[in-house]
């Protein structure tokens, strides 16, 4: 089996390389577009299983829009349509018909033009607030809160598996509330939603924010992120909320009658994750060897690998596995054991290092005469023997202290390169030398905010909620007084 390229050799092509070798996904016959494959589909499911839990615990329930909108619906919340106009695939005809000049080829048949072109969805408030102005008449009528599970379209030119495709999966939320308190409570409650899943389940550590003006969701008045901070020190956005205030209400005439007998607008939220988080999962945690999966996450939580010569010994290792996968099942634990005779062990070992199993275990014959087995731990690569009447307790136990290690890790990195600075030479220093977060007051102004993006490339990744406004300093850059303290970073 090749090597990977390491990380400190090209970071870039570590994580191509990954994503592929790894079997999570490959590139597709349709330009900037992706086939997950089966393991890294079974690691999304576990994910999108856990954040559907969360959604319907608090209140939402699943439904489906239609794929495409009508350009007009599209249009009419000018800020979204301007925001997402660059990267609209466009429906304009329903047919194809013989070619006359090239025989056995298909042509775009001219009397076939939609009377409406089509927008492929980028993004659904389009058609799901027109078709909210039919559900919504009355107080009694709300809130509305739905989540959709789906496929959009943003017509990416640099594509990258996971991070950037022109199609990917995700969930979108889409909330309609009767007072700007409920939808703005909402907005902040997905949030934590988003990192309590993403720091407990994935193990990433995140900072909780909202986005500057100019950062913020095409035609939302406030929008809120959770950031995380990849291997590379460049940041990654890994989940965002949006306030949307009464636009959507106002562009699709959304009203209801208060309770008082008033007629008001809806006040509204949106909210998604996507597949993305599986690009942000791959470069918090892996290394040189391959993928290192949380336990609650990974597909097979322990895989077992029988070391054995004879069938006779193979049968005797089943017997002892059998007992032990039973009891790590009644455990919730999934377990493979790996008695494919097509392969060697050594070649095993490095394929479950590969994809990122969190415990494998060794049993041969001398194994069952010492009654114990060898366990490796993917995350420190620590191998230890088991009695094997301790082993599944022992297994339990590890998978939680591999889950705590992985989060506790990332942390430590997130905080020895997240840096404050006061003075402009300070922070292209830092951002050149270390990357990572920096922390720097700013004035406000989009200007200033433009002025660093153009000379650095590092963007204002949020305004964390942890800041309080500073009473006094300057912005690094403007020597202008400042108004917040900012992270800047490098991003994805």
């Amino acid at each position: 089996m090749a090597k990977l390229t390491t990380r400190a050799e090209d970071y870039s092509k570590w994580y191509n390389e990954l994503v592929v070798k790894a079997n999570l996904a490959e590139n597709s016959g349709v330009r900037g577009c992706m086939v997950i494959k089966p393991y890294g589909y079974a690691i999304w499911e576990k994910l999108q299983a856990e954040l559907d839990k969360r959604f319907k615990e608090t209140g939402h329930q699943n439904a489906y829009f239609p794929l495409f909108v009508p350009k007009s619906l599209f249009e009419a919340e000018e800020k979204n349509a301007e925001g997402f106009a660059k990267e609209c695939a466009v429906v304009t005809h329903y047919r194809l018909k013989n070619d006359p000049d090239n025989e056995g080829k298909l042509m775009v048949d001219p009397e076939a033009k939609l009377e409406e072109e089509l927008i492929v969805r980028p993004t659904s408030e389009a058609i799901i607030w027109s078709t909210y102005k039919n559900w919504i008449q009355s107080y009694r009528d709300l809130p509305i809160l739905i989540n959709q599970w789906a496929n959009v379209v943003r017509w990416e030119m640099r594509t990258r598996l996971f991070l950037r495709t022109a199609e990917f999966l995700w969930q979108e939320g889409h909330t309609a509330h009767a007072t700007k308190q409920e939808a703005e409570a909402e907005a902040v409650q997905m949030q934590e939603v988003y990192r309590d899943v993403v720091e407990g389940f994935m193990a990433i550590p995140v900072v909780k924010g909202y986005k500057t003006p100019s950062e913020r969701f095409a035609g939302a008045d406030e929008t809120y992120t959770i950031e995380a901070l990849m291997q590379d020190g460049k940041a990654l956005q890994a989940g965002t909320s949006h306030f949307l205030g009464q636009n959507f209400a106002k562009a699709f005439d959304v009203k209801f009658t208060t309770n008082e007998g008033k007629q008001e607008y809806v006040w509204a939220t949106s909210w998604g994750v996507s597949t993305r988080l599986m690009g942000a999962l791959i470069m918090t945690h892996s290394d040189d060897l391959g993928l290192v999966l949380p336990p609650k996450l990974a597909p097979i939580q322990v895989a077992i690998v029988p070391i054995y010569k004879t069938a006779e010994q193979l049968e005797e290792i089943r017997q002892v596995v059998d007992k032990i996968q039973s009891e790590l099942k009644a455990k919730g634990i999934t377990v493979k054991f790996d008695d494919d005779d097509k392969t060697k062990p050594g070649w095993k070992f490095a394929e479950y290092e590969l994809k990122g199993v969190p415990v494998r275990m060794a049993i041969g014959p001398k194994d069952l005469e010492k009654g114990h087995v060898e366990v490796a731990r993917r995350d420190t690569l620590e191998k230890q023997f088991i009695a094997l009447d301790e082993v599944v307790d022992r297994t339990e136990s590890l998978l939680e202290e591999i889950q705590e290690n992985l989060y506790q890790k990332a942390f430590d990195y997130r905080a020895d390169h997240t840096t404050e600075v006061s003075t402009w030479d300070e922070f292209k220093e830092v951002l050149e030398a270390k990357g990572g977060f920096i922390s720097a007051l700013w004035d406000g102004t989009e200007e200033t905010e433009e002025a660093v993006k153009d000379a650095t490339k590092a963007t204002i990744r949020c305004i964390p909620q942890a800041f309080e406004i500073p009473t006094e300093g300057v912005d690094m850059f403007s020597g202008k007084p400042a108004k917040y303290r900012v992270l800047y970073a490098k991003a994805y």
